[in-house]
C-alpha cells in the first residue's frame, strides 16, 4: 500500500523567519567550514577524516530526506550508519568489543575503506533516492586511498558491517502504524496551532532501541498532577518568559531559545566532527565517539517519544489557554497566548531535545573521560556558534532554552534531562567498551569511566552532573517509507 507523503511542515514563527534571512550570509560561511573536506585533503597523517567525511555525508542525506520535519528521526539513521562505521572500524584496529558481532576484519585490510563501506551502503539502503550522491562520494573516498589488496579487504569487510546493522534492524518497528487515541480532555495533548498538525512519528515510541532493551527501559515518572503548585508553577513560569510578545526575557536568553530550536541532531553532528579533528583522534576513537553518541542520541529518541506517547500530556499553548479547565486555582487561562517558537506537534512531557542532549553529552564525557566537553556548537538558526567547555553548560542551556522558546515545561526539560542521562550512562556500561590484547577490559583507556549504581559518572569538578536537557528498509526523500515497485505493492 502506498503511504502518504508526510503533511507539510508549516515555518517557524516569524522571529525564525527573521532570523534566518539575517543570518544568511554568516551561515554560508559556517556551512564551509562543516563540509567535508575534498578527498585529496586526506592523507596518512589522518585517516580517521574518512569517518568525519561520512558523518557530513549522512548528515546532509538524512537533512534533504526529511526536510523540516519536526521529530527525532535523524537521530534514528545516524544511530544506523554510526554503528556499522563503528563496525568497520574496530573490526579492523582492534581496541573495543564490536556491535552486536563477531567478526573481526581481515589482517591489513584498510579500516578507512571499511568505513567509507560500510556509511556508503547503510545510506544506500535507507535512502535509494540519494543514490547518485551517495555513489560519487563513495567514488571520491575510495579514490583517496591506495589501491590495491588492503582496500580491497576494506571494501569486503565495511559491506559485510553495513550488511549485519541492516539485518539487526530488520522487523524493528519502523513505521508501524502506532495510533494514538486519548480523547481530549483536560491535561491531554491535541494538535497545535496553527497547522493542527496529528501527532508525528508515533511508531518512534515502539522501535526496537539500538542499546536499551526496550523503549520503557528508563521511562520516566509522569508530569505533575494538573491541580499541584508545581504544574502551577510550570504555567507561570512559560507565560511570562516563553511567550512570543511581552515576555521575560533577556535579548540573551531570546537568542539561546533561537539557537536550539533548530534541528539538534545536525547541531551534534558538527560538533562532534570538530571536536574529534581539532584533538586529532584517531580513527578508532573517532569512530568510537560517534557511534557511543549517536546510539545514545537514538534511544533517548525512542526513550522520548515512548514517554510522550504513554503520558499524552499537553502542549503549553494548549494549557495556557485553557487554563480555566484544569481545576487548579492558582492557574488562569490566557486564550491569546501565544509561544515564541512553533509548536512541534507532539506531547509535552518528555521534551525530546532534553532528552536527546543528555545522552549525547554523557556519552561524550564517558568517552572522553571527562566533564570538559570542548565543544564549539552551531546553529543555522541564527547563524551562530557557541563554546562549551562543560557539560554543566549545556546542560544548563538547552534545559532554559525549550522553557523560553514557550515549547516545553521545566519539568519536561529535567525530566526529559535525566532520563537522557541514564540511559547512556548504561549504554556505556553495556556497549563500546575498551578491551586489552588479551581480551580484558581496562578501565578508562580512552576515557570510559565507572557507571555509578544509580547511572552518575563519579568524576569531580563539574562532571558529574546530569548533562544537557534538554519499517521498511528504505526511506524516501520526504523520510517516510517509498511505495515498492507496482509489481511488489499488495493491498495490506
Amino acid at each position: 500500500m502506498r503511504l502518504k507523503p508526510p503533511p507539510v511542515v508549516p515555518p517557524r514563527s516569524r522571529v525564525r523567519v527573521f532570523v534566518c534571512t539575517v543570518a544568511a550570509i554568516a551561515l554560508a560561511t559556517l556551512t564551509a567550514a562543516t563540509s567535508p573536506p575534498d578527498a585529496d585533503a586526506r592523507t596518512a597523517a589522518d585517516p580517521a577524516a574518512v569517518v568525519r567525511e561520512w558523518n557530513s555525508i549522512a548528515t546532509d542525506t538524512i537533512k534533504t530526506a526529511l526536510g523540516p520535519r519536526p521529530s527525532g528521526q535523524a537521530a534514528i539513521w545516524h544511530g544506523f550508519v554510526s554503528v556499522a562505521v563503528y563496525n568497520a572500524v574496530v573490526g579492523i584496529e582492534g581496541g573495543y568489543d564490536l556491535y552486536k558481532w563477531r567478526e573481526r576484519g581481515p589482517a591489513g585490510a584498510s579500516s578507512a575503506a571499511a568505513a567509507a563501506t560500510a556509511a556508503h551502503d547503510v545510506l544506500l539502503t535507507y535512502f535509494p533516492a540519494s543514490k547518485a550522491r551517495i555513489d560519487t562520494s563513495y567514488a571520491d573516498s575510495l579514490a583517496a586511498l591506495p589501491a590495491g589488496h588492503a582496500r580491497d579487504r576494506g571494501v569486503a569487510y565495511g559491506k559485510r558491517a553495513a550488511a549485519r546493522v541492516v539485518e539487526l534492524r530488520e522487523g524493528d518497528g519502523r513505521f508501524a502504524d502506532v495510533p494514538f487515541t486519548a480523547a481530549p480532555a483536560p491535561g491531554v495533548w491535541r494538535p497545535t496551532p496553527p497547522a493542527f498538525q496529528p501527532f508525528i512519528d508515533t511508531w518512534l515510541a515502539r522501535l526496537r532501541p539500538l542499546l536499551l532493551d526496550s523503549p520503557q527501559q528508563f521511562r520516566p515518572g509522569g508530569p505533575p498532577a494538573l491541580s499541584s503548585a508545581a504544574y502551577a508553577e510550570d504555567l507561570r513560569e512559560l507565560k511570562v518568559m516563553g511567550a512570543k510578545t511581552g515576555s521575560g526575557r533577556s535579548a540573551r536568553q531570546t537568542e539561546t531559545a533561537l539557537f536550539f530550536s533548530g534541528n539538534l541532531v545536525e547541531q551534534v553532528q558538527s560538533a562532534v566532527r570538530d571536536h574529534a579533528a581539532r584533538h586529532r583522534l584517531g580513527i578508532a576513537r573517532t569512530a568510537r565517539l560517534f557511534a557511543a553518541v549517536n546510539a545514545s542520541a537514538t534511544d533517548a529518541v525512542v526513550t522520548a517519544w515512548d514517554a510522550k506517547l504513554h503520558y499524552g500530556s499537553w502542549r503549553p499553548i494548549t494549557a495556557i489557554r485553557l487554563a480555566d479547565t484544569d481545576g487548579n486555582p492558582a492557574t488562569t487561562a490566557d486564550p491569546a497566548w501565544e509561544p515564541l517558537l512553533l509548536t512541534p506537534p507532539h506531547p509535552d512531557h518528555i521534551a525530546g531535545h532534553t532528552t536527546v542532549a543528555a545522552a549525547v553529552v554523557r556519552a561524550l564525557t564517558g568517552v572522553l573521560g571527562t566533564s570538559r566537553i570542548d565543544l564549539r556548537v552551531p546553529s543555522e538558526v541564527t547563524g551562530t556558534m557557541r563554546f562549551y567547555g562543560s557539560a554543566e553548560d549545556l546542560e544548563r542551556d538547552v534545559v532554559d532554552a525549550r522553557v523560553w522558546g514557550g515549547v516545553h515545561s521545566r519539568t519536561a526539560d529535567v525530566a526529559g534531562r535525566r532520563a537522557g542521562t541514564r540511559l547512556a550512562a548504561w549504554a556505556l556500561d553495556h556497549y563500546f567498551r575498551p578491551v586489552a590484547k588479551h581480551g580484558t577490559r581496562p578501565v578508562a583507556k580512552h576515557g570510559t569511566q565507572p557507571v555509578a549504581k544509580h547511572g552518575t559518572r563519579p568524576v569531580a569538578g563539574h562532571g558529574a552532573r546530569s548533562v544537557a536537557e534538554h519499517g521498511a528498509r528504505s526511506v524516501a526523500e520526504h523520510g517516510t517509507r517509498p511505495s515498492p515497485p507496482k509489481e511488489q505493492r499488495t493491498s495490506s
